[in-house]
């Protein structure tokens, strides 16, 4: 199974529209996973109508139409895996430890909120993944999203990079 993995795309705030590449990953994925921050829901329409499946929360620049379509907390079971999708979590310092305690039936977090690419194992063994975002890359070097190939519960995690020219 191969999922997407995107947040934060301030759509039209930040670009006017996702990527080509990241278009074409909607296209090739069998999930996408978007951790909030849409802004407009014309980008949830096209991702509903383009992505094969699409899980997916509002973030904290979503106004009163995402979140009367999408819930604060998206759960899955993906491969045999539980995922929880949310915008924020709060302060990187104690993250590891605050997500273990506050998703203990979770074996995947996606998250978004700090555009900053984030994947750590806590030692509870919840995976926690941050795809940046692929719009916005505020101090990062690159806009960024992530994909996973997930086969027999084992997940690989690629950090995607885009350059100008991807756009």
């Amino acid at each position: 199974m191969r999922l997407l993995l995107i947040a934060d795309t301030h759509i039209p705030k930040r670009a006017r529209d996702l990527p080509a590449r990241v278009w074409d990953e909607v296209a090739a994925a069998d999930v996408v996973l978007h951790a909030g921050d849409w802004v407009v829901p014309e980008l949830l329409d096209s991702l509903e109508a383009r992505a094969k499946r699409l899980i997916a929360c509002w973030g904290n620049n979503d106004g009163d139409e995402l979140r009367s379509r999408l819930p604060e907390r998206a759960d899955a079971q993906l491969a045999g895996l539980r995922f929880t999708v949310v915008h924020e979590t709060g302060a990187a310092a104690g993250r590891e430890a605050r997500m273990s305690r506050l998703y203990p039936d979770t074996d995947v977090l996606v998250f978004g909120h700090s555009h900053i690419p984030w994947d750590t194992t806590t030692p509870s063994g919840l995976r926690l993944l941050n795809p940046g975002s692929p719009t916005d890359r505020r101090r990062q070097p690159f806009c960024t999203y992530m994909t996973v190939t997930l086969q027999d519960a084992t997940m690989v995690v690629t950090l995607e990079r885009l350059r100008p020219g991807d756009r």
